[in-house]
């Protein structure tokens, strides 16, 4: 069978498709599915994405014509698919009836279409499907000769490397984070931490060992540890040392590909093995976001390493205290725009940053494959008490009310919607002999961003404890 004129439209069409799919980190494949010269239906593979073994570009564009057409029958419609079709979407294609299919490169591994089997060409079934191979070939094999080169080249290289790239994971090329404005620092990894499970994990680590004092800094989201780079120099200067990791999704450190491999439990128990691993001592705590909900966890469990606590815009999120508006309306929204502009997300928060330093915090994500933690953190905060992390959390209050016996420093941006001064105030009185806070009246959510006067006074403050 000859292609006729209009094939090669409608596969241009799946290999946007397939483009698509390799952005989310997906093997790129793509599908439309035609009726009468118009596209009901398009499909791109997904089955990391979705958790579905069976969500290939076909399948996907199958279920989304049948929906679209009311009918589980697509009589009468072609389907056109970047890469020769398996047996399961073969079969599918059967099932539904369609008058044609047209794919584009052969797959000699495990193609249906004539490369391994041809179900089409099976006389003892009860329905043909006319079907059309190599149209428009050479693009749609070198999206995918592309992308498993690059698949390829990544485990060369992690084969020699210290930190081997865990198959369920991305990792950020070291290219996203040239020339970033204003962080200087050189990179530290681990990947041997139980917890970890051979993901790799980014952290920095400045000033001497043996200093008076180490900050630990922790952030939250969608930041990294490129938040801290004002208050970094003012430690450092007064010649303390900084810890400042990147929890796992974030910043330089792995990114799982599955939203499912983000849990509260989990991200606090690195927390705890890193401290335990790098043997920090004389800890001021810092904490901000997400820092303060697991790093307000961690001090009760080893006491005998913490000084002080330097507590910004953050909260216990003990499940027995309803969750703020604000923070509620950041998670409605977080869940409506699942790929929300982090550079505008910042730039809108901070109007003094520059451009270069409100993209910075959007350089660990290239792509949406790199954002699962983006996408799930809002909904990982507990909001019941029985909700995982809750009960932690209220043990950590008990600890902050009765047991601490550091000291603590409290500020406060006041143009905060999320975590603003009711939320800290009331924090405030959960924690033993916190002081009146500093209070930015400029200072929004990501309060590090006014940071260099806060860290002046925590210099101050905890050198004279």
């Amino acid at each position: 069978m000859v292609a006729n004129l209009g094939d090669a439209h409608f596969m241009h069409l799946a290999l946007d498709q397939a483009q698509a799919a390799a952005a989310a980190g997906e093997v790129p494949v793509g599908a439309v599915l035609v009726k009468d010269g118009h596209v009901i239906a398009t499909g791109r593979n997904a089955p990391i994405g979705k958790h579905d073994p069976t969500a290939h570009a076909e399948i996907v564009a199958l279920r989304a014509a049948a929906q679209a057409l009311g009918n589980y029958r697509l009589d009468g419609c072609e389907l056109f698919v970047t890469l020769e079709p398996c047996a399961m979407c073969s079969g599918a294609m059967l099932h539904a009836r369609l008058a044609r299919v047209v794919f584009g490169a052969a797959d000699p591994k495990t193609g249906a279409a004539g490369s391994v089997v041809n179900l089409f060409a099976d006389t003892q079934l009860n329905h043909q499907t006319q079907v059309q191979g190599g149209v428009e070939s050479e693009g749609c094999s070198a999206i995918l000769q592309a992308f498993f080169q690059t698949r390829r080249e990544e485990k060369t290289v992690e084969k020699k490397a210290v930190h081997p790239l865990r198959d369920d994971a991305v990792r950020t090329p070291d290219s996203q984070f040239t020339n970033l404005p204003g962080y200087p620092w050189a990179p530290h990894y681990l990947s041997d931490l139980p917890a970890l499970a051979g993901l790799r994990m980014h952290y920095l680590d400045e000033g001497p060992q043996d200093a008076p004092l180490t900050y630990l800094c922790l952030h939250g989201n969608p930041a990294w540890s490129y938040l801290y780079r004002k208050m970094i120099p003012v430690f450092l200067q007064a010649g303390h040392r900084v810890v400042a990791p990147d929890l796992v999704g974030f910043g330089k450190s792995d990114k799982p590909k599955k939203e499912s491999a983000h849990s509260f439990d989990l991200h606090r128990q690195i927390l705890l093995e890193l401290v335990q691993r790098l043997d920090l001592h004389r800890i001021v705590l810092v904490v901000q976001d997400w820092g303060g909900l697991l790093g307000l966890t961690l001090p009760m469990v080893m006491p005998h390493r913490f000084n002080g606590l330097l507590v910004m815009n953050t909260t216990l999120a003990t499940g027995d205290v309803p969750l703020t508006a604000g923070f509620l309306a950041w998670r409605e929204m977080c869940a409506k725009q699942p790929e929300f502009d982090i550079t505008r997300l910042i730039s809108r928060g901070n109007p003094h940053m520059s451009l270069s330093e409100c993209a910075a915090y959007a350089a660990p994500f290239p792509d949406k494959g790199h954002r699962a933690a983006t996408r799930v953190f809002h909904a990982l905060v507990p909001d019941g008490p029985d909700a995982a992390g809750a009960a932690v959390s209220r043990v950590a209050r008990d600890f902050w009310q009765t047991q601490w016996q550091g000291q603590t420093l409290m500020a406060i941006g006041m143009q905060d919607p999320v975590l603003g001064t009711p939320t800290m105030e009331l924090l405030r009185e959960s924690i033993r002999g916190c002081p009146e806070p500093l209070r930015l009246e400029e200072g929004g959510h990501f309060l590090q961003e006014w940071g260099e006067p806060i860290a002046k006074a925590a210099v101050g403050y905890f050198e004279a404890a």
